[in-house]
């Protein structure tokens, strides 16, 4: 499957790459986060706001489909039933996004990213994962936290399908990192030797992202 059209250099992406260049959001030195479990800088919401990069792909899920591939030893292309078949996961997780916004207590349901692992067998030399989006969107992940126990593929949020504007049908998972490293709308899942940017590292933002040392930008 080719990669999708790479999205429009949109207003909200002016606008984060010129907070990059600032380094705006950054907690000054010394500030601790109001609980243990809200990182610095960060704060409280209830709802669920909604970022994208100005496109909303509409993924029947007749049409959808995951390519697992890079330096694997058993590249796999999921459609919809046979994703559905794999053994499937839920787990609760907060949101983090690089924007200062957190949620609590998320539920999710969907497949383990171990279970893809074990499906596709990395090979010895793949060190990190490039994750693409209907949307054209790329992130780049370390591969051992695409491993974390906590990270998955979901199909559901809170009991429910994914929405389009959340990513649904299905959409990248990774909890301990900020929250544009959980790719929406997943298509393809790359594996690669390399550490490669995707498009907010290219635009500024750290090519890692740990909340909890505060990594926005690189």
């Amino acid at each position: 499957m080719s990669d999708p059209t790479p999205p429009p250099d949109s207003k909200l992406t002016r606008s984060k790459r010129q907070w990059a260049a600032k380094g705006k959001f950054i907690a000054p030195p010394g500030a601790a986060p109001e609980r243990d479990r809200l990182p610095p800088g960060q704060h409280l919401v209830r709802n669920w706001p909604v970022l994208d990069l100005g496109r909303q792909p509409h993924v029947s899920l007749d049409r959808w489909r995951l390519d697992v591939r890079g330096l694997v030893s058993r590249p796999i292309t999921l459609d919809w039933e046979s994703f559905q078949q794999l053994p499937q996961a839920s787990m609760c997780s907060d949101i983090h996004c690089v924007t200062t916004w957190s949620r609590y207590d998320n539920d999710w349901s969907g497949v383990s990213t171990a279970t893809l692992l074990d499906l596709a067998e990395p090979r010895d030399e793949a060190q990190f994962v490039m994750l693409h989006g209907y949307d054209g969107y790329t992130t780049n992940v370390p591969l051992r936290d695409f491993a974390d126990p906590a990270a998955l593929i979901a199909h559901s949020w809170q009991g429910q399908p994914l929405t389009r504007e959340h990513g649904g049908p299905v959409r990248a998972i990774i909890p301990h990192l900020y929250f544009w490293k959980s790719a929406k709308w997943i298509s393809a899942i790359e594996f690669l030797g390399a550490d490669r940017a995707g498009f907010w590292e290219v635009n500024g933002y750290h090519m890692r992202g740990d909340p909890w040392r505060e990594e926005r930008y690189g």
